[in-house]
Protein backbone atom coordinates (compact mmCIF):
# COMPACT_ATOMS: atom_id res chain seq x y z
CA UNK A 1 0.00 0.00 0.00
CA UNK A 2 1.21 3.97 -0.69
CA UNK A 3 1.83 6.04 2.04
CA UNK A 4 -1.17 7.88 0.53
CA UNK A 5 -3.51 4.87 1.28
CA UNK A 6 -2.11 4.98 5.01
CA UNK A 7 -2.86 8.12 5.45
CA UNK A 8 -6.58 7.60 4.39
CA UNK A 9 -6.82 4.97 6.70
CA UNK A 10 -5.49 7.37 9.29
CA UNK A 11 -7.59 9.43 9.17
CA UNK A 12 -10.70 7.02 9.24
CA UNK A 13 -9.85 5.62 12.34
CA UNK A 14 -9.39 9.37 13.97
CA UNK A 15 -12.64 9.76 12.72
CA UNK A 16 -14.45 6.87 14.92
CA UNK A 17 -12.17 7.57 17.72
CA UNK A 18 -13.64 11.02 17.49
CA UNK A 19 -16.92 9.85 17.46
CA UNK A 20 -16.73 7.61 20.24
CA UNK A 21 -15.27 10.37 22.28
CA UNK A 22 -18.21 12.35 21.50
CA UNK A 23 -20.27 9.59 22.18
CA UNK A 24 -19.13 9.28 25.25
CA UNK A 25 -20.41 12.46 26.48
CA UNK A 26 -24.35 11.40 25.41
CA UNK A 27 -24.13 8.35 28.00
CA UNK A 28 -25.39 9.02 31.18
CA UNK A 29 -26.80 5.45 32.07
CA UNK A 30 -26.99 1.92 30.76
CA UNK A 31 -30.67 3.13 28.97
CA UNK A 32 -28.13 5.48 26.92
CA UNK A 33 -25.85 2.75 26.06
CA UNK A 34 -27.90 0.20 24.90
CA UNK A 35 -31.06 2.01 23.40
CA UNK A 36 -29.59 5.48 22.44
CA UNK A 37 -32.35 6.82 25.39
CA UNK A 38 -35.16 5.93 22.77
CA UNK A 39 -33.89 8.85 20.81
CA UNK A 40 -32.58 7.49 17.97
CA UNK A 41 -34.50 9.35 14.43
CA UNK A 42 -35.67 6.67 11.53
CA UNK A 43 -32.73 8.35 9.35
CA UNK A 44 -30.20 7.13 11.70
CA UNK A 45 -31.96 3.89 12.29
CA UNK A 46 -32.12 2.89 9.26
CA UNK A 47 -28.71 3.63 7.92
CA UNK A 48 -27.57 1.87 11.18
CA UNK A 49 -29.58 -0.79 10.81
CA UNK A 50 -28.46 -1.29 6.93
CA UNK A 51 -24.90 -1.13 7.73
CA UNK A 52 -25.29 -3.52 10.51
CA UNK A 53 -26.40 -5.82 8.76
CA UNK A 54 -23.83 -7.22 6.96
CA UNK A 55 -19.56 -6.94 7.22
CA UNK A 56 -16.41 -7.41 5.22
CA UNK A 57 -17.46 -11.19 4.49
CA UNK A 58 -19.28 -9.33 1.75
CA UNK A 59 -15.69 -8.62 0.36
CA UNK A 60 -14.50 -11.84 1.11
CA UNK A 61 -16.69 -14.71 1.07
CA UNK A 62 -19.61 -13.93 -0.55
CA UNK A 63 -16.77 -11.78 -3.31
CA UNK A 64 -15.68 -15.70 -3.90
CA UNK A 65 -19.26 -16.54 -4.33
CA UNK A 66 -19.76 -13.94 -6.65
CA UNK A 67 -16.46 -14.79 -9.12
CA UNK A 68 -17.86 -18.60 -8.95
CA UNK A 69 -21.44 -18.46 -9.61
CA UNK A 70 -22.15 -14.56 -10.84
CA UNK A 71 -25.55 -13.33 -10.65
CA UNK A 72 -27.16 -16.07 -8.07
CA UNK A 73 -25.48 -13.59 -5.17
CA UNK A 74 -27.83 -11.14 -5.32
CA UNK A 75 -30.72 -13.41 -5.70
CA UNK A 76 -29.90 -15.28 -2.59
CA UNK A 77 -28.92 -12.89 -0.32
CA UNK A 78 -29.93 -9.21 -0.89
CA UNK A 79 -33.27 -9.60 -2.25
CA UNK A 80 -34.31 -11.95 0.25
CA UNK A 81 -33.13 -9.74 2.94
CA UNK A 82 -34.76 -6.56 0.99
CA UNK A 83 -38.26 -8.56 0.93
CA UNK A 84 -37.45 -9.63 4.66
CA UNK A 85 -37.05 -6.34 6.29
CA UNK A 86 -39.88 -4.64 4.19
CA UNK A 87 -42.13 -7.35 5.68
CA UNK A 88 -40.54 -6.91 8.73
CA UNK A 89 -41.71 -3.23 8.29
CA UNK A 90 -45.11 -4.11 8.98
CA UNK A 91 -45.53 -6.75 11.31
CA UNK A 92 -42.54 -7.02 13.53
CA UNK A 93 -40.29 -3.48 13.58
CA UNK A 94 -42.71 -0.99 15.46
CA UNK A 95 -43.46 -3.59 18.44
CA UNK A 96 -40.07 -3.52 19.18
CA UNK A 97 -40.03 0.01 19.77
CA UNK A 98 -43.70 -0.66 21.97
CA UNK A 99 -42.20 -3.12 23.71
CA UNK A 100 -39.53 -0.64 25.25
CA UNK A 101 -42.81 2.19 25.89
CA UNK A 102 -44.44 -0.47 27.65
CA UNK A 103 -41.54 -2.60 29.94
CA UNK A 104 -38.87 -0.32 29.72
CA UNK A 105 -36.77 -3.05 27.71
CA UNK A 106 -33.33 -2.47 27.38
CA UNK A 107 -32.48 -5.69 25.63
CA UNK A 108 -33.93 -7.91 22.73
CA UNK A 109 -34.52 -10.70 25.29
CA UNK A 110 -35.69 -8.37 28.17
CA UNK A 111 -39.19 -9.00 27.61
CA UNK A 112 -38.92 -12.84 27.22
CA UNK A 113 -39.11 -13.37 31.19
CA UNK A 114 -43.15 -11.69 30.61
CA UNK A 115 -44.15 -13.30 27.32
CA UNK A 116 -43.27 -17.11 28.32
CA UNK A 117 -41.36 -17.84 31.61
CA UNK A 118 -37.44 -16.72 33.06
CA UNK A 119 -36.09 -20.07 32.39
CA UNK A 120 -37.35 -19.96 28.57
CA UNK A 121 -35.50 -16.50 29.06
CA UNK A 122 -32.07 -17.64 30.30
CA UNK A 123 -31.74 -20.73 27.83
CA UNK A 124 -32.88 -17.96 24.71
CA UNK A 125 -30.12 -15.80 26.13
CA UNK A 126 -27.32 -18.02 26.39
CA UNK A 127 -27.88 -20.04 23.62
CA UNK A 128 -27.90 -16.50 21.63
CA UNK A 129 -24.48 -15.54 23.29
CA UNK A 130 -22.81 -18.65 22.63
CA UNK A 131 -24.14 -18.28 19.09
CA UNK A 132 -23.10 -14.62 18.35
CA UNK A 133 -19.37 -16.11 19.28
CA UNK A 134 -19.26 -17.68 16.22
CA UNK A 135 -20.88 -15.05 14.23
CA UNK A 136 -18.74 -12.17 15.06
CA UNK A 137 -15.67 -14.21 15.36
CA UNK A 138 -16.41 -14.61 11.22
CA UNK A 139 -16.49 -11.36 10.53
CA UNK A 140 -13.32 -10.65 12.47
CA UNK A 141 -11.58 -13.36 10.42
CA UNK A 142 -13.22 -11.68 7.34
CA UNK A 143 -10.81 -8.31 7.69
CA UNK A 144 -8.27 -10.03 9.13
CA UNK A 145 -7.80 -11.81 5.20
CA UNK A 146 -8.31 -8.03 3.83
CA UNK A 147 -5.66 -6.95 5.88
CA UNK A 148 -3.60 -9.75 4.46
CA UNK A 149 -4.23 -9.06 0.70
CA UNK A 150 -3.51 -5.48 1.01
CA UNK A 151 -0.62 -5.11 3.54
CA UNK A 152 0.56 -8.42 4.34
CA UNK A 153 -0.48 -8.40 7.68
CA UNK A 154 -0.69 -11.68 9.70
CA UNK A 155 -4.29 -13.32 9.94
CA UNK A 156 -3.92 -13.53 13.81
CA UNK A 157 -2.64 -9.60 14.11
CA UNK A 158 -5.22 -8.92 11.36
CA UNK A 159 -7.86 -10.12 13.97
CA UNK A 160 -6.31 -8.57 16.82
CA UNK A 161 -6.14 -5.05 15.18
CA UNK A 162 -9.04 -4.56 14.11
CA UNK A 163 -10.71 -6.00 17.25
CA UNK A 164 -9.25 -3.87 19.63
CA UNK A 165 -9.57 -0.69 17.12
CA UNK A 166 -13.53 -1.12 17.29
CA UNK A 167 -13.56 -2.07 20.77
CA UNK A 168 -12.45 1.68 21.90
CA UNK A 169 -15.61 3.27 20.44
CA UNK A 170 -18.07 0.44 21.17
CA UNK A 171 -17.06 0.77 24.44
CA UNK A 172 -16.99 4.32 25.90
CA UNK A 173 -19.97 5.46 23.22
CA UNK A 174 -22.25 2.69 23.74
CA UNK A 175 -25.20 2.61 20.56
CA UNK A 176 -25.27 6.05 20.04
CA UNK A 177 -21.37 5.29 19.27
CA UNK A 178 -22.33 2.91 16.94
CA UNK A 179 -24.69 4.59 14.90
CA UNK A 180 -23.28 7.47 14.46
CA UNK A 181 -19.90 5.82 13.13
CA UNK A 182 -22.34 3.82 11.22
CA UNK A 183 -23.48 6.85 9.46
CA UNK A 184 -19.92 7.96 9.07
CA UNK A 185 -18.72 4.75 7.43
CA UNK A 186 -21.79 4.34 5.05
CA UNK A 187 -20.46 8.20 3.66
CA UNK A 188 -17.07 5.85 3.50
CA UNK A 189 -18.29 3.17 1.71
CA UNK A 190 -20.51 4.61 -0.68
CA UNK A 191 -17.84 7.07 -1.85
CA UNK A 192 -15.26 3.79 -2.01
CA UNK A 193 -18.36 1.21 -3.38
CA UNK A 194 -18.93 4.43 -6.21
CA UNK A 195 -15.02 4.82 -6.94
CA UNK A 196 -14.55 1.11 -7.52
CA UNK A 197 -17.90 0.65 -9.46
CA UNK A 198 -16.87 3.48 -12.04
CA UNK A 199 -13.22 2.70 -12.51
CA UNK A 200 -14.60 -0.87 -13.49
CA UNK A 201 -17.13 -0.02 -15.41
CA UNK A 202 -14.39 2.45 -17.31
CA UNK A 203 -11.83 -0.96 -17.23
CA UNK A 204 -14.52 -2.80 -19.33
CA UNK A 205 -15.33 -0.47 -22.08
CA UNK A 206 -17.96 2.24 -20.20
CA UNK A 207 -21.83 1.98 -19.56
CA UNK A 208 -22.47 -0.77 -21.54
CA UNK A 209 -21.05 -2.96 -19.69
CA UNK A 210 -23.27 -3.43 -17.28
CA UNK A 211 -25.29 -5.31 -19.93
CA UNK A 212 -22.13 -6.95 -22.09
CA UNK A 213 -20.17 -8.06 -18.86
CA UNK A 214 -22.56 -11.33 -19.06
CA UNK A 215 -21.21 -12.23 -22.23
CA UNK A 216 -17.86 -12.12 -21.10
CA UNK A 217 -18.35 -14.44 -18.41
CA UNK A 218 -19.17 -18.26 -18.06
CA UNK A 219 -22.80 -18.39 -19.53
CA UNK A 220 -24.26 -19.32 -15.92
CA UNK A 221 -22.79 -16.59 -14.26
CA UNK A 222 -26.22 -14.66 -15.69
CA UNK A 223 -28.30 -17.73 -13.86
CA UNK A 224 -30.39 -16.25 -11.23
CA UNK A 225 -29.88 -19.58 -9.00
CA UNK A 226 -26.83 -21.52 -9.46
CA UNK A 227 -24.51 -24.00 -8.16
CA UNK A 228 -25.71 -24.98 -4.53
CA UNK A 229 -27.75 -21.74 -4.47
CA UNK A 230 -31.09 -23.94 -5.31
CA UNK A 231 -34.95 -22.23 -4.75
CA UNK A 232 -35.17 -24.24 -1.63
CA UNK A 233 -31.64 -22.43 -0.43
CA UNK A 234 -33.23 -19.13 -1.44
CA UNK A 235 -36.40 -19.73 0.23
CA UNK A 236 -34.81 -21.18 3.23
CA UNK A 237 -32.40 -17.81 3.33
CA UNK A 238 -35.81 -15.89 3.08
CA UNK A 239 -37.14 -17.36 6.12
CA UNK A 240 -33.90 -16.96 8.03
CA UNK A 241 -33.61 -13.55 6.81
CA UNK A 242 -37.22 -12.60 8.44
CA UNK A 243 -35.93 -13.83 11.46
CA UNK A 244 -32.60 -12.63 11.68
CA UNK A 245 -33.00 -9.09 9.93
CA UNK A 246 -35.99 -8.28 11.44
CA UNK A 247 -35.06 -8.76 15.56
CA UNK A 248 -33.40 -12.54 15.65
CA UNK A 249 -30.14 -11.19 15.57
CA UNK A 250 -30.53 -9.02 18.61
CA UNK A 251 -28.46 -5.84 17.40
CA UNK A 252 -30.70 -5.33 14.69
CA UNK A 253 -33.73 -5.30 17.23
CA UNK A 254 -31.77 -2.82 19.03
CA UNK A 255 -32.32 -0.15 15.80
CA UNK A 256 -36.13 -0.71 16.12
CA UNK A 257 -36.02 -0.59 20.28
CA UNK A 258 -34.03 2.93 19.82
CA UNK A 259 -36.61 4.78 17.77
CA UNK A 260 -38.78 6.58 20.15
CA UNK A 261 -42.41 5.12 18.11
CA UNK A 262 -43.27 2.17 15.92
CA UNK A 263 -44.33 4.72 13.13
CA UNK A 264 -40.78 5.62 13.45
CA UNK A 265 -39.18 2.23 13.62
CA UNK A 266 -41.34 1.26 10.46
CA UNK A 267 -39.63 4.12 8.32
CA UNK A 268 -36.65 3.06 9.55
CA UNK A 269 -37.34 -0.81 7.85
CA UNK A 270 -38.56 1.06 4.82
CA UNK A 271 -34.60 2.84 4.45
CA UNK A 272 -32.87 -0.04 5.31
CA UNK A 273 -34.85 -2.49 3.07
CA UNK A 274 -34.48 0.31 -0.15
CA UNK A 275 -30.70 0.20 0.72
CA UNK A 276 -30.23 -3.63 0.21
CA UNK A 277 -31.95 -3.67 -2.71
CA UNK A 278 -30.45 -0.78 -4.66
CA UNK A 279 -27.33 -0.74 -3.28
CA UNK A 280 -25.79 -4.01 -3.62
CA UNK A 281 -26.35 -3.99 -7.57
CA UNK A 282 -23.56 -1.38 -7.37
CA UNK A 283 -21.40 -3.03 -5.03
CA UNK A 284 -21.24 -6.50 -6.40
CA UNK A 285 -20.59 -5.26 -10.15
CA UNK A 286 -16.78 -5.49 -9.73
CA UNK A 287 -17.44 -9.12 -8.32
CA UNK A 288 -18.82 -10.39 -11.14
CA UNK A 289 -16.61 -8.57 -13.48
CA UNK A 290 -13.04 -9.75 -11.32
CA UNK A 291 -13.13 -13.38 -13.61
CA UNK A 292 -12.34 -10.83 -16.71
CA UNK A 293 -9.35 -9.90 -15.24
CA UNK A 294 -8.20 -12.63 -13.40
CA UNK A 295 -10.07 -16.51 -15.03
CA UNK A 296 -7.74 -18.45 -13.32
CA UNK A 297 -7.21 -17.32 -9.54
CA UNK A 298 -6.34 -19.39 -6.87
CA UNK A 299 -8.56 -18.13 -4.17
CA UNK A 300 -11.68 -16.57 -4.82
CA UNK A 301 -12.36 -15.21 -1.70
CA UNK A 302 -9.59 -12.39 -2.78
CA UNK A 303 -11.04 -11.07 -5.71
CA UNK A 304 -11.93 -8.32 -5.03
CA UNK A 305 -9.15 -7.14 -2.73
CA UNK A 306 -6.39 -7.97 -5.60
CA UNK A 307 -8.61 -6.21 -8.19
CA UNK A 308 -8.69 -3.16 -5.49
CA UNK A 309 -5.02 -3.24 -5.17
CA UNK A 310 -4.04 -3.55 -8.79
CA UNK A 311 -6.91 -1.04 -10.49
CA UNK A 312 -7.11 1.71 -7.85
CA UNK A 313 -5.08 4.52 -7.93
CA UNK A 314 -3.20 5.37 -4.07
CA UNK A 315 -5.31 6.90 -1.58
CA UNK A 316 -8.36 5.56 -3.01
CA UNK A 317 -7.45 1.91 -1.99
CA UNK A 318 -6.65 2.82 1.43
CA UNK A 319 -10.82 4.23 1.31
CA UNK A 320 -11.37 1.02 0.09
CA UNK A 321 -9.54 -1.17 2.82
CA UNK A 322 -11.61 1.86 5.03
CA UNK A 323 -14.85 0.82 3.83
CA UNK A 324 -14.30 -2.75 4.05
CA UNK A 325 -13.50 -1.95 7.59
CA UNK A 326 -16.67 -0.08 7.84
CA UNK A 327 -18.78 -3.06 7.50
CA UNK A 328 -17.12 -4.68 9.59
CA UNK A 329 -16.81 -3.11 12.62
CA UNK A 330 -20.02 -1.59 11.94
CA UNK A 331 -21.35 -4.73 12.09
CA UNK A 332 -19.47 -6.27 15.19
CA UNK A 333 -19.48 -3.16 17.35
CA UNK A 334 -23.25 -3.23 17.01
CA UNK A 335 -23.35 -7.08 18.06
CA UNK A 336 -20.92 -6.77 20.83
CA UNK A 337 -23.28 -4.07 22.44
CA UNK A 338 -26.42 -5.95 22.05
CA UNK A 339 -24.85 -9.18 23.26
CA UNK A 340 -23.63 -7.05 25.88
CA UNK A 341 -27.18 -5.72 27.03
CA UNK A 342 -28.32 -9.48 27.21
CA UNK A 343 -25.90 -10.40 29.60
CA UNK A 344 -26.01 -7.30 31.58
CA UNK A 345 -29.88 -7.21 31.91
CA UNK A 346 -30.72 -10.73 31.51
CA UNK A 347 -27.91 -12.66 32.12
CA UNK A 348 -26.23 -11.12 35.10
CA UNK A 349 -28.67 -10.74 37.61
CA UNK A 350 -30.40 -14.48 37.07
CA UNK A 351 -26.98 -15.30 38.25
CA UNK A 352 -26.05 -13.59 41.09
CA UNK A 353 -27.92 -10.67 43.47
CA UNK A 354 -25.07 -8.38 43.65
CA UNK A 355 -25.62 -7.73 39.87
CA UNK A 356 -29.56 -7.00 40.57
CA UNK A 357 -28.34 -4.54 43.04
CA UNK A 358 -26.33 -3.05 40.22
CA UNK A 359 -27.57 0.73 39.18
CA UNK A 360 -26.25 4.28 37.64
CA UNK A 361 -22.33 4.30 37.11
CA UNK A 362 -21.55 1.15 38.65
CA UNK A 363 -24.46 -0.68 35.94
CA UNK A 364 -22.22 1.18 33.30
CA UNK A 365 -19.07 0.27 34.47
CA UNK A 366 -20.64 -3.66 34.13
CA UNK A 367 -21.45 -3.20 31.08
CA UNK A 368 -18.37 -2.02 29.79
CA UNK A 369 -16.59 -4.81 31.07
CA UNK A 370 -18.60 -7.00 29.77
CA UNK A 371 -18.32 -5.68 26.22
CA UNK A 372 -14.61 -6.10 26.52
CA UNK A 373 -14.88 -9.85 27.66
CA UNK A 374 -17.35 -10.49 25.11
CA UNK A 375 -15.16 -9.21 22.07
CA UNK A 376 -11.99 -10.93 23.43
CA UNK A 377 -14.25 -14.27 23.30
CA UNK A 378 -14.77 -13.70 19.50
CA UNK A 379 -11.46 -12.56 18.89
CA UNK A 380 -10.23 -16.07 20.11
CA UNK A 381 -12.76 -17.54 17.70
CA UNK A 382 -11.98 -15.70 14.44
CA UNK A 383 -8.35 -16.54 15.03
CA UNK A 384 -9.21 -20.44 15.17
CA UNK A 385 -12.22 -20.03 12.67
CA UNK A 386 -10.58 -22.88 10.65
CA UNK A 387 -11.35 -25.26 13.33
CA UNK A 388 -15.25 -24.63 12.48
CA UNK A 389 -15.33 -24.79 8.32
CA UNK A 390 -13.46 -21.18 7.84
CA UNK A 391 -15.53 -18.24 7.39
CA UNK A 392 -18.33 -19.42 4.94
CA UNK A 393 -19.05 -21.86 7.13
CA UNK A 394 -19.43 -19.85 9.94
CA UNK A 395 -21.73 -17.81 8.65
CA UNK A 396 -23.89 -19.52 6.43
CA UNK A 397 -24.07 -23.18 8.16
CA UNK A 398 -23.35 -22.73 11.96
CA UNK A 399 -25.09 -19.33 11.82
CA UNK A 400 -27.80 -19.74 9.45
CA UNK A 401 -28.83 -23.09 10.64
CA UNK A 402 -29.10 -21.59 14.20
CA UNK A 403 -30.27 -18.54 14.06
CA UNK A 404 -34.16 -19.74 13.34
CA UNK A 405 -34.47 -21.73 16.50
CA UNK A 406 -33.47 -18.76 18.75
CA UNK A 407 -35.35 -16.55 16.75
CA UNK A 408 -38.90 -18.20 16.33
CA UNK A 409 -39.93 -17.78 19.75
CA UNK A 410 -38.90 -13.94 20.01
CA UNK A 411 -39.94 -12.66 17.04
CA UNK A 412 -43.13 -14.84 16.30
CA UNK A 413 -44.01 -14.00 20.79
CA UNK A 414 -44.50 -10.67 19.51
CA UNK A 415 -47.54 -11.19 17.37
CA UNK A 416 -50.82 -11.31 18.47
CA UNK A 417 -51.76 -14.60 16.05
CA UNK A 418 -49.39 -16.84 18.28
CA UNK A 419 -50.29 -16.42 21.84
CA UNK A 420 -51.05 -19.51 22.86
CA UNK A 421 -47.39 -20.57 21.70
CA UNK A 422 -46.24 -20.56 25.68
CA UNK A 423 -42.76 -21.92 27.18
CA UNK A 424 -43.66 -25.49 26.08
CA UNK A 425 -43.85 -24.25 22.56
CA UNK A 426 -40.92 -22.33 22.67
CA UNK A 427 -38.21 -24.58 24.47
CA UNK A 428 -39.52 -27.80 22.64
CA UNK A 429 -39.13 -25.75 19.16
CA UNK A 430 -35.59 -24.82 20.35
CA UNK A 431 -34.35 -27.62 21.53
CA UNK A 432 -35.56 -29.91 18.29
CA UNK A 433 -34.10 -27.03 15.79
CA UNK A 434 -31.06 -27.61 17.48
CA UNK A 435 -31.56 -32.01 17.19
CA UNK A 436 -32.16 -31.32 13.57
CA UNK A 437 -29.26 -29.20 12.92
CA UNK A 438 -26.48 -32.08 14.72
CA UNK A 439 -28.39 -34.62 13.03
CA UNK A 440 -28.58 -33.13 9.62
CA UNK A 441 -24.64 -31.74 9.65
CA UNK A 442 -23.05 -35.15 11.40
CA UNK A 443 -25.46 -37.84 10.50
CA UNK A 444 -26.86 -37.47 6.95
CA UNK A 445 -24.27 -38.12 4.79
CA UNK A 446 -24.15 -35.96 1.21
CA UNK A 447 -26.90 -33.82 2.80
CA UNK A 448 -26.92 -30.03 0.87
CA UNK A 449 -26.20 -26.87 2.46
CA UNK A 450 -29.89 -25.84 1.71
CA UNK A 451 -31.08 -28.57 3.62
CA UNK A 452 -28.42 -28.05 6.46
CA UNK A 453 -29.76 -24.58 6.60
CA UNK A 454 -33.44 -25.18 6.29
CA UNK A 455 -34.04 -28.05 8.30
CA UNK A 456 -33.55 -26.41 12.11
CA UNK A 457 -35.95 -23.20 11.22
CA UNK A 458 -38.55 -25.49 9.53
CA UNK A 459 -38.90 -28.04 12.25
CA UNK A 460 -38.60 -25.06 15.13
CA UNK A 461 -41.33 -23.18 13.23
CA UNK A 462 -43.56 -26.20 13.07
CA UNK A 463 -43.37 -27.19 16.52
CA UNK A 464 -44.06 -24.03 17.91
CA UNK A 465 -47.10 -23.22 15.87
CA UNK A 466 -48.62 -26.55 16.59
CA UNK A 467 -47.91 -26.92 20.19
CA UNK A 468 -49.97 -23.39 20.23
CA UNK A 469 -52.90 -24.95 18.11
CA UNK A 470 -53.04 -27.98 20.34
CA UNK A 471 -53.00 -25.86 23.43
CA UNK A 472 -55.83 -23.66 21.78
CA UNK A 473 -58.18 -24.52 24.50
CA UNK A 474 -56.11 -23.21 27.61
CA UNK A 475 -56.80 -19.79 28.27
CA UNK A 476 -53.63 -17.11 27.53
CA UNK A 477 -52.43 -15.80 31.09
CA UNK A 478 -54.09 -12.65 31.67
CA UNK A 479 -50.63 -10.61 31.38
CA UNK A 480 -49.46 -12.11 28.00
CA UNK A 481 -52.41 -11.77 26.67
CA UNK A 482 -52.28 -7.51 27.43
CA UNK A 483 -48.59 -7.18 26.57
CA UNK A 484 -49.26 -9.13 22.80
CA UNK A 485 -52.30 -6.97 22.20
CA UNK A 486 -50.47 -3.64 23.36
CA UNK A 487 -48.08 -3.86 21.37
CA UNK A 488 -50.38 -3.31 18.22
CA UNK A 489 -50.04 0.80 18.77
CA UNK A 490 -47.66 3.11 20.07
CA UNK A 491 -47.95 4.84 23.97
CA UNK A 492 -50.03 7.49 23.91
CA UNK A 493 -47.18 9.75 25.53
CA UNK A 494 -44.89 8.65 23.17
CA UNK A 495 -46.63 8.89 19.85
CA UNK A 496 -47.68 12.73 20.78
Amino acid sequence: MHTLDWVVMGLYFLLMVGIGVWSYRQVKGTGDFFTAGGRMPWWLSGISHHMSGYSAAVFVAYAGVAYKYGFTLYIWWAVPVAIAVFAGAKWIAPRWSRLRQRLGIESPTEYLAQRYNVPTQQLMAWSGVLLKLFDVGAKWASIAVILNVFAGVPLATGVIVSGLLSLFYVTVGGLWADAWTDFAQFVVQLVAGLAMFVIVLVKLGGVGSVIDIWDRLPPTHNDALAGPYTLGFVLAYLLIDFLSYNGGTWNLAQRYIASPTGREARKAAYLSAALYLIWPLILFFPMWASPIFYPSLADPNQSYSVMAMDLLPPGLIGLVLASMFAHTMAMTTSDANAITSVVTRDILPKLSARFRALSGRASLAAARVTLVVFTTLTLVVAINQSNFGGIIGLLITWFGALIGPISIPMLLGLLPAFKRSGPAAAIVSWTAGLLTFGYVKYMMDGASTATLVASPVIVSGVLFVAIGLLTHKHAVPPEVDELVDSLNEDAADSAK
